[in-house]
């Protein structure tokens, strides 16, 4: 056959990734045979720029990892040059070296796509389930293809989140074994135009990493605080003035006073008695003694 749907996916990133993004993006490059690679853009630059390298590349589809502060990941996935385009932060990865699964599949191989029920209720997860057809799957007849399907992308939705699987589809029994790469996608922003344009939705439900990590320091002090609280009302507690408890007539009622001893006068100095001697001394000295003479005599 003919390769007619001809959509060719550029993927790359800006400058600052690390170890675990640089090894999910070459992963992504084996999976997808239609995609292809291009040098690190720098950060300085607007993301308009995106659709021109997209261009210069013959690409019709763009995956761009976007890393900032060192931390924190977003991936963009846009339909260039018209769009629509949507920002994801990336959680959870494990890549394809990290994960020690049994799953493999053939390098090439088209995949099929598992979308979550959900992906047809809501308007903004319909637009984002034909961006996620349109990138993940493998035209047909392409050349780097093989003409096999033995694996499976999954995208499925919980707690307001995309998470991502791949799978492989053994023959014998039809059962999947999980070949990776695996990660979560936040959806953050879908704008109309490709790497921006008007907002057409924006998760309510979305949370920052700085205002994350602020919410945490924020936990972490107000438990010092209150530690340091409870510590300065102990100290108010120990100098506060103690109650005195009224004596209790009953108490001396079994006490039975003790004999008055008549008080004696000493006038006369006492005695000081005689320092007596070790014995055992004197016994050993005169021994001494003895052995002297006994020797000088001879």
């Amino acid at each position: 056959g003919k390769w007619k749907n001809k959509e060719r996916v550029l993927i790359f990133s800006s400058r600052g990734i690390n170890f675990r993004t640089r090894h999910l993006m070459q992963d992504l490059r084996t999976l997808m045979p239609h995609s292809k690679a291009d040098t690190k853009m720098d950060r300085k630059d607007q993301l308009f720029v995106i659709n021109e390298v997209c261009e210069m590349k013959n690409c019709n589809k763009c995956i761009f990892f976007e890393a900032k502060k060192k931390q924190d990941l977003y991936m963009w996935l846009s339909n260039t040059p018209q769009g629509p385009s949507a920002k994801f932060l990336v959680q959870n990865i494990h890549t394809l070296a990290e994960l020690k699964m049994t799953g493999n599949c053939l390098r090439g191989s088209r995949p099929l796509l598992s979308f979550d029920p959900i992906f047809d209720r809501e308007p903004h997860y319909a637009l984002l389930k034909e961006l996620f057809i349109q990138i993940f799957s493998t035209p047909q007849y392409h050349p780097k293809s093989q003409p096999f399907v033995d694996h499976v992308f999954t995208f499925t939705i919980t707690d307001e989140r995309i998470w991502f699987r791949n799978y492989q589809i053994i023959e014998e029994d039809a059962s999947l074994v999980e070949i990776g790469p695996r990660f979560v996608l936040n959806l953050i922003k879908i704008f109309q135009g490709s790497f921006g344009g008007p907002t057409l939705y924006e998760n309510p439900h979305y949370r920052s990493p700085n205002m994350h990590r602020r919410l945490i320091k924020l936990s972490v002090a107000a438990k010092f605080r209150e530690k340091q609280q409870v510590k300065e009302v102990q100290k108010i507690k120990k100098k506060g003035t103690k109650v005195l408890v009224e004596e209790d007539p009953t108490e001396v009622v079994f006490e039975t006073p003790a004999e008055e001893k008549p008080v004696e006068i000493q006038l006369v100095k006492p005695e000081s008695k005689p320092i007596v001697k070790d014995k055992k001394k004197l016994r050993k000295i005169q021994r001494k003694k003895q052995k002297k003479l006994f020797r000088t005599e001879r």
